[in-house]
């Protein structure tokens, strides 16, 4: 996909403790950039607030997947897009790459429930959520 189907894109730079003795990074930092771009994307929209204008969810499914490595002190650009919001649900797709470059090193499928605390349910999407969330 271009680089123009991602409304957001988040830099940030590998660091020595989330590679492995290959210098490469370990797998399961993978879900960690997806939640620092998630976040990031978040506090862009304004979502990123407590109590009425909270904003809660879980994870209910991610999916990696890895197509080239990404190693120790390179700097990367996670590309972030919202593919589909449903009644309690929303479906992100994040991609990372060499910063500057349409040089796909992964891609990470995430769905995500809009939870009610108090109960643990899932409930649905708030209209603010919706019309912060889609461009």
């Amino acid at each position: 996909m271009a680089r123009s189907d991602f409304p957001f894109v988040y830099r940030f730079r590998v660091r020595y403790a989330e590679v492995d003795p290959q210098q490469v990074v370990f797998n399961s930092r993978y879900l960690e950039y997806a939640d620092l771009v998630t976040t990031e994307f978040l506090r862009d929209r304004g979502l990123l607030t407590e109590g009425e204008l909270a904003f809660d969810a879980h994870v209910a499914h991610a999916a990696v997947t890895y197509e080239k490595p990404i190693r120790a002190d390179e700097q990367i650009d996670g590309w972030m897009r919202i593919d589909r919001i449903g009644t309690s649900s929303i479906a992100k797709r994040i991609e990372l790459h060499g910063a500057d470059q349409e040089d796909r090193r992964a891609v990470i499928e995430l769905i995500y429930v809009h939870v009610d605390l108090a109960t643990g349910k899932s409930s649905p999407v708030p209209d603010r959520v919706r019309a912060a969330l889609l461009p």
